[in-house]
């Protein structure tokens, strides 16, 4: 007999469920996929602020003096080198050097924060409270947290007035520690949507009036709830990966075009001489961006045709609202049908509709 395990609940369903928002699984969560509609809160993020409940994802404290060296021994890019205050993407590799999961790494006062993917979240807590060095103390503190988001070119107009911590002066990617509508803080600024925002780590109990207490004061700035849905769209947009989609246990950093984050000058790390082949070799399947001609939308795991030959697959597709409605998608393609400008075919439904290879990412803010 087999049994089914029960969906977790964030400490802001209860929100979501009062809001009318559609539910769904989503990394073993029940979720909220979209509030007034897709298109609405994908506007409101682009324009104006959207707001994010994203206490699905998982989150580990690490101490220790041997954090930094540890991490660095499980981890494609550099943490020793992180200052206090400052957050890095990461991703953990495999001895093949696919991504086991991406993450954000963030360096606070005493302490290390790790926050995976929910979907990954027990793999990454199973995996990493195997590799714990003596001395180190890992602790999984998603039960007891909630994390907001606030994501949009007035996300700062909107948090100031409700927190003494100057929110200009934190850099990307760089996180600090305050109160914000009462509630205790961690704040970072990071982001999955392309614009710029923070996000607001605070105990489980303070979630509810935290977000009720943005509502009220984010009517002066146009500020939507926003659901899993338009998130997946606008990070579509901004060329940003989602686990099981650009990256999984078989497509490393290097296929996904996250050169960027691999650092191979770091003596050893898991993976790291399967990467160094994989780099030395260069012939290998790596997500592209396409855009495609018609209308008719890219979904995943549709065949990616050149002339008679299949060379890949999509791996994420969707109009995209701030490109006009074209249709844009990834697809995981062989090297020699990656240069930007080949035209490939995607078969959808029986049929091959043409598209373009183009550069990532396929929207990027004004500065």
């Amino acid at each position: 007999m087999t049994t089914t395990k029960a969906l977790a609940r964030t400490p802001l369903s209860a929100v979501h469920e009062g809001l009318g928002a559609k539910m769904s699984p989503f990394g073993g969560f029940l979720m909220p996929i979209q509030y007034a509609g897709i298109l609405d809160e994908h506007r409101a993020v682009r324009s104006a602020a959207g707001m994010f409940d994203l206490s699905h994802m998982g989150q580990f404290v690490a101490t220790g003096e041997g954090v930094p060296e540890w991490l660095d021994r499980l981890t494609v890019n550099a943490v020793g080198t992180m200052k206090p205050g400052q957050a890095r993407y990461n991703i953990f590799t495999n001895e093949r050097g696919g991504a086991m999961d991406d993450a954000i790494i963030y360096r606070l006062d005493g302490r290390w924060l790790v926050v995976v993917n929910a979907a990954n979240s027990e793999k990454m807590w199973r995996w990493l409270s195997s590799q714990v060095p003596a001395g180190v103390t890992l602790t999984d503190r998603t039960p007891q947290s909630a994390l907001i988001a606030i994501q949009g070119p007035r996300s700062l107009e909107l948090l100031q007035p409700l927190t003494d911590v100057g929110l200009a002066n934190i850099k990307y990617y760089h996180a600090t520690e305050g109160v914000v509508a009462g509630a205790h803080a961690e704040i970072a600024r990071t982001g999955y949507t392309g614009e710029d925002g923070f996000e607001l780590f605070v105990s489980a109990d303070a979630a509810q009036e935290l977000w009720q207490t943005l509502t009220r004061e984010g009517a002066r700035v146009g500020l939507r709830p926003a659901g899993l849905g338009a998130r997946d769209v606008l990070r579509l947009e901004a060329g940003m990966p989602l686990y099981g989609h650009e990256l999984e246990e078989d497509i490393t950093p290097l296929q996904a075009g996250l050169d960027i984050f691999v650092k191979l000058e770091k003596p050893a790390f898991v993976g790291r001489d399967a990467l160094v082949r994989q780099r030395t070799q260069n012939d290998f399947d790596r997500i592209v961006g396409l855009v495609m001609d018609g209308r008719a939308p890219a979904r995943a795991g549709y065949a990616v045709w050149r002339g008679q030959e299949r060379v890949g697959e999509i791996r994420s597709g969707s109009p995209a609202p701030a490109l006009g409605g074209k249709n844009i998608a990834t697809a995981l393609v062989r090297a020699d049908a990656s240069a930007i400008g080949t035209t490939l075919d995607v078969e959808i439904r029986g049929q091959r509709h043409r598209g373009a290879v183009v550069p990532l990412p396929f929207y990027k803010r004004a500065r």
